[in-house]
């Protein structure tokens, strides 16, 4: 993917003009299933419309709220579903959830104990044989060494809930189709999340995109139409926005087709709770196979998925009643207290979008709407918010007329790699869950190539009925593999199936839950930075090569375009603050820039060239002062001196463990760097002091480039 983060320096008025020029200029882009021109007309406006009010259409009102940019969210169902859906969220979107007004902490709070969900267990039943069990929590998970937060196990609709909370505490309001009549007007949509509004049509205009919605209002369906300027499509897998965009999927589609059960049982949760606490069982039997996901063994909440093989087995069969039979089989006994409360169908695809942004940077897709990711590893949701992440401090200045629309191309050529690599990843991760069966006899390749030969032989001559008896046969005959009878250790085969087993789960080959290299050592090589060098890359971010599974580590690193290294640090002089978080730095209800130095006379050069430049270009940018431990508060009066007449700094110590010496030795560079970190808390910029021969045009150039100003308008 070429880079389109524009080089040279220079021509910074001219370039902001030109962005303030393209936020009020006529447009009459082609869209391939648009319909083109026109006007608004009375449609009210609003300068974002967000469609879709799952996690990450709300994490993005919630940013782009905080960065003052008004906006809407439109929302098809008249209500928020309550399957539990994603439930794991990992290190780095946490730490994103720490900023959202302390939605890190209420999660914390609120999810099960991590005794019961640390572990993945394989077994007959969930009463029956434990074939082996992997512990995904390590020490340092809870030392908080590499984050200054740990995972978490938290439903999908409980998070919607909190966010819808947060959402309301600075002014958001959850609207439903009976209220439509008195949100007409442009400042009645702002801040509104608008229950039962689908998005049925799109159309350019002059000013930006014409939305026509199609409203639920109970016994009737209503059509309505809204405008804006920028529309973004966080709509999910089946979104329709992209599909209106005439924005095509690319990969691998239908890996595996599940039916998801999401059921209640109060006396399976205490059970599991006290003999064999866990987040995922995989389940092998004679009589049934699947996965069941304890998403709250407290209160007994689960969602059971199912493989299915169409035509010969077919969804409206798995009853409630079939569902309750399957769970007792897998169970071993019968729960008292079953009660299934819904049913999906759905397919496993690893997906890619062609393209995040279309019609002239009038449309933006998001979350799974961009790409769709096997649920191994969870790295839908949590890869949804980093998009998101990503996109709302771009948008926030482009609107605010400080960066060129290019700006938003970064976007995709950021994100679109990170969703390119978290594909292959999920794949092989899923390919590791499936080594566990085939290493029993069950292996799931055989299933589906059988599923097949019977589709392409039996298809057109055998009625379904005989088809699905004959299927099923052959899978009871597979499933007898796992039968006490074979899968014991005086079975020859059983014994050296379930030594495969526990090689497998011993050498870390099976399925993983985090995997901190990738979610924290994620580097974007291309982008809103300044890349260095091939000669200094030491690292190869989202293109690194699939490692070793049990090798991946996450080094801390301050290469551009990589997330800015934690460390805990302590104000100086002496405050209230007390410890925090190098992240912490970075602050969420602003859009401002951190630079890093050491109080070294050079580095406070090039920060006063940064605080003034920035002024010229209408930036926040705040400089941190990092003193080695124990230095004295005698000695950071330097620092108002040496950056006078300026005020917006802050000068911190560094409190690093033991096994660290500092601050910069950690992240693997001298005290003779400068670091520029962005608004999302990755480095856009790095150099060292002696590298700058005119700091003022040197910081000039890098805004330009950050901020695309220097890129051709499309």
């Amino acid at each position: 993917m070429p880079s389109i983060a524009g080089g040279g320096r220079g021509h910074l008025f001219a370039a902001h003009r030109g962005a303030i020029w393209w936020l009020r200029r006529r447009q009459h882009p082609h869209f391939s299933s648009l319909a083109g021109g026109g006007r608004r007309g009375d449609a009210p406006h609003l300068p974002v419309l967000i469609v879709g009010a799952g996690p990450v259409g709300l994490v993005l009102s919630f940013l782009l709220a905080k960065f003052g940019i008004k906006c809407a969210v439109i929302e098809k169902n008249v209500k928020f579903t309550r399957h539990p859906r994603a439930h794991f969220i990992n290190n780095r979107t946490m730490e994103i959830f720490r900023k959202l007004d302390g939605l890190a902490g209420d999660i914390e709070r609120s999810q099960p104990p991590v005794d019961l969900w640390r572990k993945f267990v394989y077994c007959t039943s969930l009463s029956g044989s434990v074939l082996g069990s992997v512990d995904h929590m390590k020490p340092e998970d809870f030392d908080k060494v590499i984050s200054p937060i740990s995972v978490a196990h938290f439903s999908q609709y409980k998070l919607v809930d909190l966010l819808l909370k947060k959402l309301e505490g600075i002014g958001f309001r959850t609207c439903f189709p009976s209220e439509i009549g008195i949100l007409t007007q442009d400042v009645g949509l702002e801040s509104k999340i608008l229950m039962g509004h689908e998005c049925t049509s799109l159309q350019q205009t002059d000013e930006g995109i014409l939305v026509g919605t199609s409203v639920n209002n109970g016994d009737r369906m209503l059509e309505r139409k809204l405008h804006c300027g920028i529309l973004l499509g966080t709509d999910g897998a089946r979104s329709t926005v992209r599909k209106l965009a005439g924005i095509s999927m690319e990969g691998e589609r239908d890996l595996q087709k599940l039916v998801s059960v999401h059921f209640l049982s109060r006396d399976l949760g205490r059970y599991l709770s006290s003999q064999r606490p866990g987040m995922l069982f995989f389940v092998f039997n004679p009589g049934a196979i699947g996965v069941l996901v304890a998403h709250d063994l407290e209160h007994g909440e689960f969602v059971l998925q199912i493989p299915f093989y169409p035509p010969q087995q077919m969804f409206e069969e798995f009853s409630s009643k079939v569902c309750e039979q399957i769970i007792v089989k897998l169970v071993g006994w019968e729960p008292a207290d079953v009660q299934v409360l819904d049913i999906k169908p759905w397919a496993m695809h690893a997906e890619v979008a062609e393209k995040y942004i279309s019609c002239n940077n009038r449309v933006v897709l998001v979350g799974d709407a961009a790409h769709r990711f096997p649920p191994a590893g969870g790295f839908g949701m949590n890869t949804g918010v980093q998009d998101a992440h990503n996109l709302a401090w771009k948008l926030g200045l482009m609107l605010n007329g400080v960066a060129s629309p290019s700006i938003l191309q970064t976007y995709e050529s950021e994100r679109r790699p990170v969703a390119i690599f978290n594909t292959e990843l999920s794949v092989e991760n899923f390919k590791a869950a499936m080594s566990i069966p085939a290493s029993l006899g069950l292996d799931p390749t055989v299933a589906n190539s059988v599923h097949q030969v019977i589709n392409r032989s039996l298809g057109s001559i055998i009625p379904r009925n005989v088809q699905k008896a004959v299927l099923e046969g052959l899978f009871s005959i597979g499933r007898a593999q796992v039968s006490d009878y074979i899968l014991n250790e005086k079975n020859p085969l059983g014994s050296l199936r379930l030594a495969r087993l526990r090689s497998i789960l011993d050498e870390g080959k099976s399925l993983q839950l985090q995997f901190p290299a990738e979610d924290l050592g994620l580097c974007y090589e291309e982008g809103a930075l300044v890349a260095e060098d091939c000669s200094q890359k030491t690292q190869t971010g989202v293109k690194l090569e699939h490692s070793e599974r049990t090798s991946r580590e996450y080094i801390p690193s301050a290469k551009v375009g990589s997330r800015l290294p934690h460390m805990l640090v302590r104000a100086l002089p002496a405050s209230s603050e007390g410890v925090f978080s190098t992240l912490d730095l970075v602050s969420v209800d602003k859009l401002e820039f951190v630079l890093i130095i050491a109080p070294l006379k050079e580095s406070y050069e090039i920060a006063r060239a940064t605080l003034k430049v920035a002024d010229e270009f209408k930036l926040s940018v705040k400089v941190c002062v990092m003193w080695p431990q124990g230095s004295a508060d005698v000695e950071v009066e330097e620092s108002r001196s040496e950056l006078a007449p300026w005020t917006n700094y802050v000068n911190v110590e560094e409190l690093p463990r033991v096994s660290c010496n500092s601050w910069w030795e950690m992240c693997q560079i001298s005290r003779k760097n400068v670091i520029l970190v962005r608004p999302d808390e990755h480095i856009a910029w790095r150099t060292e002091w002696d590298m700058v021969r005119d700091a003022d045009s040197e910081v000039r150039g890098v805004f330009s480039q950050i901020l695309c100003l220097n890129c051709h308008q499309t």
